[in-house]
C-alpha cells in the first residue's frame, strides 16, 4: 500500500489535487494543550482526532526530498504542513455538516464527460483504464478523490451562488483595466545600469566562492518502450502492466543491473555531463536526470509519455573561474539587485514623506542624466515600455501623485507622476459587460470566501499536541 501511495504522490493528478482551493488554518495557537495527552494523537478538531500515523502517512505522500526532511526539525515547514492537513480535514467536516453529497450516478456523469478519457469524441473505457494504469492509480482511489474535488467545488459554488452584482461594481472592475491616464515618468534603467569595477567583481567572487561551482553527474539508463518490453509497438495494457511491474521492483530496491538483465534492456551511458547539456541527449531528459540527488539509487522516470529506468553513478563539483560568463552574470545580477533594493527604498521613503515632489522629479532627472517622458495610457495591455502589471499599478495611482512602481522581479523600475485620469463608462449592451460582471462577481466571491474562512476558525475548535508534533519533527 505504501508503495502505491509513493507512486501516486508523483503523479500530475495528485499535484492538481494538492493545488485545490483549501481553507488554510495557519495562525492557531500551538500551546501545550495535551499536557497529559496521547502520543498517538497530533491534533484534535472538536472531538475528531488526527492520529500521528495518518499525519506521518500524509507527510510520506508529499514525497519531500532529502533536504526538506532534514530541515523538518529546524524549520516551521512541518507546522505549515499540519495546518494544511487540518484545513483539508475541516473542509471535509464542513461538507459532511452541510450534507454535500455526490451520488455514484453523478460521479459517473463527471467521469464519462471528461475529455481526458475521450477517443473519437466519446468516452472510452480503454482510455480511462490506460490513464489509471499509466498513473499507477486504482479506480476506487481516483474516483474517491474526484468525488471530494467535486464536493468542494459545489461548496464554493454554493457560497457564491445567487449573488446579484450591482452596476457600480462592474464599473469599478472595468475601470481597473480601462482608463485614459496621462502620466510623466522616468525609466530608471539607466540609473541602475552602471559599470561595475573589477575590484568589486573580485570581492563578491571571493566572498561567495562556494556558490560558483559546477556540478557534473554520470548516469546509466535504459528507455522502456513497447518494442523492447513486449516486442511490439502498441502502448497496450500488457505494456503498462510491465511498466507497473518494473516500477514496483524499483521501489522494492531491485538493482539497476538486475532490471536490465530481467527485461533484456539496452543500457546507455551519459558520461560526466552538466546541466548545460552539450551532449546529444535530449535536454528535458537531462533536466529530469539532474533532479536525482542520491548516487546508486535506481529511479523510474516518466517524461512526456516516455519511460526510463536510471541510476546516477557519479557526481563531482568543479570550481568556476572568476571570468566565467555565468559567474560574472551572476555577480552583476547580485550587485544590481542590491543596488535597486537600496535605492528604491530611499526613493519610496522620500515619496511617502512628500520630500520627492514633482519639482524634485526634475532635479533628480537632471542630476542623473535621465529623461522625463510623457505618455497617455488607455488599456491594461502591455506596451514596449510597460508590462500589464506595471500599468495596473499606474492605473491605481491618484492624480497629482508620484509613485515608485516596479515589477515583481525588480527588472523594470519607474518614477510615475499621474497628471490626469478619465474614466470611461461601460453599458449593459456593451460587448464586454458580461465579462467584467463575471470578474466583479469573482472578486466579491473571494471576499465571501475569506469571511467564510474566518467563520470556520470560530466554528471548529482545533487543538495541537505540541509534544507529539515535536516528536514527529525529531524523528526525521
Amino acid at each position: 500500500m505504501l508503495n502505491s501511495i509513493k507512486k501516486y504522490s508523483k503523479t500530475f493528478f495528485f499535484k492538481v489535487l494538492v493545488g485545490i482551493i483549501i481553507l488554510p488554518f495557519l495562525f492557531w495557537g500551538m500551546g501545550d494543550v495535551f499536557s497529559g495527552g496521547s502520543q498517538n494523537v497530533v491534533a484534535k478538531i472538536d472531538s475528531e482526532k488526527v492520529s500521528t500515523r495518518d499525519f506521518v502517512n500524509y507527510l510520506n505522500v508529499l514525497n519531500l526530498n532529502e533536504q526538506e526532511r532534514k530541515d523538518l526539525s529546524k524549520t516551521d515547514l512541518i507546522d505549515q504542513i499540519l495546518s494544511d492537513y487540518i484545513g483539508k480535514k475541516v473542509l471535509l467536516l464542513e461538507l459532511e455538516d452541510l450534507n454535500v453529497i455526490l451520488g455514484d450516478k453523478s460521479l459517473k456523469e463527471i467521469i464519462i464527460n471528461d475529455k481526458t478519457f475521450f477517443k473519437d469524441n466519446k468516452f472510452s473505457r480503454t482510455e480511462y483504464e490506460k490513464f489509471l494504469i499509466s498513473n499507477s492509480l486504482s479506480a476506487p482511489l481516483f474516483e474517491t478523490n474526484m468525488a471530494e474535488q467535486e464536493k468542494k467545488r459545489q461548496l464554493l459554488s454554493y457560497l457564491s451562488g445567487g449573488i446579484e452584482i450591482p452596476n457600480f461594481l462592474v464599473q469599478y472592475e472595468f475601470n481597473t483595466e480601462n482608463q485614459t491616464k496621462k502620466i510623466e515618468f522616468i525609466n530608471l534603467k539607466k540609473f541602475y545600469d552602471k559599470p561595475i569595477s573589477e575590484e568589486k567583481f573580485a570581492e563578491i567572487y571571493e566572498k561567495n566562492k562556494g556558490f560558483y561551482t559546477e556540478t557534473f553527474k554520470d548516469f546509466k539508463y535504459a528507455e522502456l518502450n513497447p518494442l523492447n518490453i513486449i516486442g511490439e509497438n502498441n502502448y497496450n495494457e500488457i505494456f503498462f502492466n510491465k511498466i507497473n511491474e518494473i516500477e514496483n521492483k524499483i521501489l522494492d530496491g531491485v538493482e539497476f543491473n538486475q532490471i536490465i538483465k530481467d527485461y533484456n534492456l539496452n543500457e546507455s551511458l551519459t558520461g560526466l555531463i552538466n546541466q548545460e547539456n552539450k551532449s546529444k541527449i535530449d535536454t528535458n531528459l537531462v533536466k529530469a536526470f539532474f533532479k536525482i540527488e542520491n548516487k546508486n539509487i535506481v529511479e523510474f522516470i516518466n517524461l512526456e509519455k516516455k519511460y526510463y529506468v536510471v541510476q546516477m553513478t557519479k557526481v563531482s563539483q568543479t570550481q568556476k573561474d572568476k571570468n566565467n560568463k555565468a559567474v560574472r552574470d551572476s555577480i552583476k545580477a547580485q550587485i544590481n539587485i542590491e543596488n535597486k533594493i537600496n535605492e528604491n527604498r530611499k526613493l519610496a521613503k522620500d515619496i511617502t514623506n512628500k520630500i520627492f515632489t514633482r519639482s524634485q522629479m526634475d532635479i533628480f532627472a537632471k542630476e542623473n542624466n535621465l529623461t522625463i517622458e510623457s505618455v497617455t495610457l488607455t488599456k491594461l495591455e502591455g506596451s514596449n515600455v510597460f508590462s500589464p502589471g506595471v500599468i495596473k499599478r499606474i492605473f491605481e495611482t491618484d492624480d497629482k501623485s508620484i509613485n515608485l512602481i516596479t515589477d515583481n522581479m525588480l527588472k523594470d523600475n519607474f518614477i510615475i507622476y499621474s497628471k490626469e485620469t478619465k474614466l470611461p463608462k461601460i453599458k449593459k449592451q456593451d460587448q464586454d459587460f458580461d465579462n467584467f460582471k463575471l470578474k466583479a462577481k469573482l472578486r466579491l466571491a473571494n471576499n465571501i470566501y475569506n469571511v467564510y474562512d474566518l467563520s470556520l476558525n470560530r466554528k471548529y475548535n482545533v487543538e495541537i499536541n505540541d509534544k507529539t508534533l515535536k516528536r514527529i519533527k525529531d524523528s526525521f
